[in-house]
């Protein structure tokens, strides 16, 4: 039967199903590869994933093969009627291939390295190529990877090439006209039904790959290709004015704003401290590489990882339920220096040209000598940008002024960056606002030969440390070795003149999606919901506290600075949405916005008890228990009022987020006009 054919459709019949077994099996590699556990998810839901995986696949491959099926049963362009022209089709085939196995590789690797598959927002790393590829020479087997993939590659060639040749010496099979214009019609109605991928109106999307509960399946079932062109498509945060305007009400309740404008949608608060310590004391704020608490000691993590940190939250003032608005550094530090989360869709705010320049209350911290210290390069991210566009006077120390040696491709270790940020600290004149940014508990979790004397524990197993939330031994010693830095560090604040009037601040940039661990009192909610991805430490130590204290309210990390000015009796103009942690007005209205980032982002808020989340288009909406022991269950219906409430909130926060950047100048913010 299959001679009776066209030789053109003779070789897609036998191409295509071979792709997609190929792109089957490497899905099956991906699923056990990266699950953590096979029976913590459903057979059925599973084989649904792989299933809805293929049919993304098939429209690639038929997208592919689309060009030769138009064209190659044109006489003179037929692979099978010239010698040159079977090499120029088997060219196109092997380089669409070798593009898509590029897409593949790189997708593991980002899987890998950040838990989300590949998208637009990994154009980021463009724009720092030298930093990313030192990164992936120092964090893979890039060696290994390439020999792979050029053996892959190779592979695909030949058998291809064979392939032709096999058909080419096939005879031809003589078919009259009527019977040749059927073959066309079906064989042009199944290559369109391929693309479209369903018997309904509309043509399968990628919003179809969430059909369960569980984000890994989801995960599982995108095409790396057809993901990244969708996100890369559909990507970017416009904001809408009237959505702005519908919401304004809500959030100016929210945010205590008293001239409240909705024709200017002013946002303005200037807020008078009420919190005091000391006399203009100092302020160092130590930003923790990927510190999630349940990793932590302050989660009484058995494996007791941070010992410093742990006592310095028991001897300050220590916030268990501080959440960051999402994950990621440099949306991190944006978050902490703006006020606002970063709701960017195309790469970063940080590097988003038109909004770097923000209004920051750290510009409220007048006579202030402010500082900025990071390991590397302050280029990473385009930070410096941000940076130096929204605070004036501010001295940026990066790679190139340190005495240390670099480390890895995340410039010099974490102790020596703290070591050597205490020796400038000491030098300047007092008051000073200084920020010091860690980044060494990160891929390759390098642990320099100078290490002050820190000992790795080689005495526990990957398995041992993975029942804690660590993926490796050699993860844990990374954690193990930042909390060492900052013990260092402290051993030498201590021994300072400006300790005893200094307010330092500890927390984490964000946390790592992942099983967090069987000491988490709400362990199901914080792996299920992935707010373990968010939960980071919250701890300010000062010898000017006179009674520590643990909190529970929720807090986020927009909330640092209108906290830290408030503190050290400084009146400041609010324009975004960052509150006074402190303050007890707002204590029974508190939530902290989150959003992981897509085409169609994912955002939510969390509550004392709940956690509200939806798409950003309203779909997948869901209320649910934070300390259930069903946390995947949506309790929206019985809980009508909650539900509105904190989905009202949700929006306001997220317009509101993609409005104010455009219009909170540093020098002129109209939010405050």
């Amino acid at each position: 039967m299959l001679l009776k054919l066209p030789k053109i459709l003779r070789l897609l019949i036998i191409f295509i199903p071979s792709l997609v077994i190929f792109y089957t099996f490497l899905r099956f590699v991906f699923l056990l590869f990266f699950v953590d556990d096979l029976s913590s998810v459903s057979f059925y839901d599973t084989m649904q994933a792989i299933f809805l995986g293929a049919r993304f696949d098939i429209r690639i491959i038929t997208l592919m093969i689309l060009p030769l099926f138009l064209l190659g049963g044109i006489k003179f362009l037929n692979p099978f009627n010239y010698k040159i022209l079977h090499y120029f089709w088997l060219s196109y085939l092997s380089i669409f291939f070798v593009v898509i196995l590029l897409f593949y590789v790189t997708d593991f690797g980002h899987y890998a390295y950040l838990h989300n598959r590949l998208n637009f927002s990994v154009i980021r790393f463009l724009a720092d190529p030298i930093i990313s590829a030192q990164m992936l020479w120092q964090s893979y087997p890039v060696v290994f990877i390439s020999l792979g993939f050029i053996s892959v590659s190779a592979l695909f060639i030949f058998l291809t090439h064979k392939l032709f040749i096999i058909i080419y010496h096939q005879s031809n099979h003589k078919i009259g006209f009527l019977k040749n214009l059927i073959i066309a019609f079906i064989s042009f109605s199944v290559v369109l039904f391929l693309i479209h991928s369903r018997f309904s109106q509309y043509p399968l999307r990628w919003s179809d790959a969430v059909f369960s509960k569980s984000t890994f399946l989801t995960e599982l079932t995108y095409n790396p290709v057809h993901y990244f062109f969708d996100t890369w498509k559909n990507g970017g945060a416009k904001f809408d004015k009237k959505k702005v305007e519908k919401y304004y009400p809500i959030m100016t309740d929210y945010l205590g704003v008293k001239n409240k404008d909705i024709k200017n949608l002013n946002f303005k608060r200037v807020i008078k401290p009420n919190h005091l310590i000391g006399k203009k004391p100092n302020i160092i704020i130590i930003v923790l590489e990927s510190f999630a608490s349940y990793k932590s000691s302050v989660s009484d993590n058995p494996l007791d990882p941070s010992p410093d940190i742990g006592k310095l939250a028991k001897d300050g003032f220590y916030f268990e339920n501080f959440y960051t608005p999402a994950t990621g550094t440099a949306r991190s530090i944006y978050a902490l220096l703006t006020g606002l989360p970063d709701v960017e869709l195309n790469g970063t705010s940080s590097r988003n040209p038109l909004i770097v320049g923000q209004h920051s209350i750290a510009s409220d911290f007048k006579n202030y000598h402010k500082s900025y210290f990071i390991g590397g390069s302050a280029s990473w991210g385009n930070i410096r940008g941000m940076l130096n566009s929204s605070l004036d006077d501010l001295k940026l120390y990066e790679e190139g002024f340190y005495k240390a040696p670099r480390t890895d491709v995340w410039g010099v270790s974490d102790i020596d960056l703290l070591t050597e940020a205490h020796n400038k600290i000491t030098t300047q004149q007092q008051p000073f606002f200084s920020i010091i940014q860690t980044s060494g508990n990160h891929r390759p979790y390098t642990i320099p030969a100078n290490n002050y004397g820190f000992n790795n524990r080689d005495d526990l197993s990957d398995k041992q440390v993975k029942k804690y939330g660590f993926e490796s031994v050699k993860e844990y010693n990374s954690f193990r070795f930042m909390d060492y830095s900052v013990g260092h560090f402290m051993s030498l604040a201590k021994k300072s003149d400006y300790y005893k009037n200094t307010i330092f601040v500890f927390f984490g940039d964000h946390g790592i999606t992942g099983n967090v661990g069987t000491h988490i009192k709400n362990q199901q909610a914080q792996t299920e919901l992935e707010l373990g991805s968010l939960n980071v430490p919250f701890i300010i130590y000062s010898p000017l506290i006179q009674n520590p204290q643990t909190f529970t309210k929720i807090v986020s990390e927009v909330d640092v600075l209108p906290t830290l000015a408030s503190l050290v009796n400084i009146s400041y103009t609010a324009t975004t949405i960052g509150r006074d942690m402190f303050d007890e007005k707002y204590d029974d209205n508190r939530y902290a916005f989150s959003i992981h980032h897509s085409s169609n982002p994912t955002i939510g808020l969390i509550g004392q008890k709940y956690y509200y989340k939806t798409q950003a288009d309203g779909t997948n909406a869901g209320l649910y228990g934070i300390y259930s022991k069903t946390p995947l269950n949506n309790i929206s219906e019985q809980n009508i009022a909650i539900t509105k409430k904190m989905k009202n909130l949700t929006f306001g926060i997220y317009e509101s987020s993609k409005y104010i950047p455009y219009h909170n100048s540093k020098n002129s913010p109209k939010t405050g006009q």
